[in-house]
């Protein structure tokens, strides 16, 4: 599950207090929410403590609806959609989505020595969905068996109220399936989804990517320091401390 990114800053810092409960949380059963600032080390958290084969990424646009959303996840899966002539009870129109996997094989041809291997597609019938039901999406996602975490980057630029429509939607999930999503914002409230829906209560833990002690930013400049080839005074380093506000990206 876990492994080094080579798009993390090459001074990340681990903290015990985060990176820890992070990945102690992922056992948990839960969905998972990671705030703070913006350059506090939210997403290089979740690049450092999960491999790119445990995770689909969605990032989320300040145009987005709910459904705009569900059509995110289901892509992102591996579905290929296009929209249908009905539509939902909602007014939402309808939408198909078509999964297609590569089987791979091989059969011998023409004696021992010769061997042909072949590729075959698989289609499965299409399924027509509802982009605002959280159910079908949750038909679709185990029709194909994903089991991988649902990583939401830019959760904020999504407008209040599809915030809030996600928020619904995320009881579902976790009620009904077992897809496990990690939702990535920035903002600084600890239970910003619990407000939006009550019932998610217990069922979501945050993360808090703002927190950086004044040792780990100690390290961040030490390992600063071997990589310019440099030493900086001590003076200098106090200063740059007790001014940072506790923000990595000042120190940085």
């Amino acid at each position: 599950m876990f492994g080094i990114s080579r798009e993390l800053p090459l001074n990340y810092v681990s903290r015990k207090y985060v990176d820890e409960k992070f990945v102690n949380s992922l056992a948990r059963e839960k969905h998972l929410v990671i705030y703070g600032s913006s350059k506090q080390g939210k997403t290089s958290l979740r690049k450092h403590c999960l491999k790119e084969d445990d995770y689909i990424v969605i990032h989320c646009s300040n145009k987005w609806e709910l459904e705009h959303l569900n059509e995110g996840i289901l892509k992102q899966a591996g579905y290929e959609i296009t929209l249908s002539s009905e539509k939902s009870s909602s007014g939402a129109r309808k939408i198909f989505a078509n999964f297609k996997t590569t089987i791979f094989g091989s059969g011998a041809e023409g004696g021992g020595d010769h061997t042909k291997t072949q590729t075959e597609k698989e289609t499965k019938t299409p399924l027509e969905l509802d982009p605002c039901d959280v159910n079908d999406i949750i038909k679709a996602l185990k029709s194909i068996e994903f089991n991988k975490y649902i990583i939401l980057e830019d959760f904020h630029y999504l407008s209040t109220e599809a915030q809030k429509d996600f928020s619904v939607a995320l009881k579902a999930f976790h009620e009904n399936s077992r897809f496990c999503f990690i939702v990535i914002g920035v903002w600084l409230e600890e239970n910003r989804l619990t407000v939006f829906n009550g019932d998610l209560t217990g069922r979501v833990l945050s993360i808090n990517a703002d927190r950086w002690d004044r040792d780990d930013l100690k390290k961040v400049i030490s390992i600063g320091e071997g990589l310019l080839n440099v030493k900086f005074e001590n003076n200098f380093k106090s200063h740059i401390l007790n001014n940072c506000f506790d923000s990595v990206h000042i120190i940085q």
